[in-house]
């Protein structure tokens, strides 16, 4: 399979989790977890998602660096954001700590991990695909 081939199922991908993230905690109760995700971080996830999706695709079709430059730049603040999010995963202890939340998404951090770590991985993938100009 060719690089670009690659490059164009992990976009593909990587606008599924976007919208899978918006559409799991965008909705004010803060999803599943042990802690509570900040609506501005998810906010941010989306906001640079589909600004990083828009211009990743520009950049594929009208071949800009500058506009490719751009997009990995908001490549990286979405997975910032996007691990970030993982940490409503993460164990708390204490006196007052919590047990985690269930949602009907999944039965514990499975898909965010898959999610989110793919991200990372795709992202990756366009950070060296660009170096390289395979794309």
């Amino acid at each position: 399979m060719s690089t670009e081939v690659i490059v164009y199922v992990l976009t593909a991908l990587a606008a599924v989790v976007v919208v899978l993230t918006r559409l799991r905690l965008g909705r004010g109760e803060g999803g599943a977890g042990r802690l509570q995700t900040s609506r501005s971080l998810v906010n941010v996830h989306t906001g640079a998602g589909v600004l990083a999706l828009v211009l990743w695709v520009v950049f594929l079709v009208a071949g800009n660096d500058t506009i490719g430059i751009v997009a990995l730049a908001f490549w990286w603040i979405v997975v910032v954001a996007g691990l970030l999010i993982l940490v409503r995963w993460l164990p708390s202890r204490g006196k007052h700590a919590s047990a985690g939340q269930e949602d009907s998404w999944s039965e514990g951090p499975g898909l965010s991990v898959l999610a989110h770590v793919g991200m990372l991985v795709g992202v990756v993938v366009f950070t060296w695909a660009y170096l390289t100009s395979a794309v």
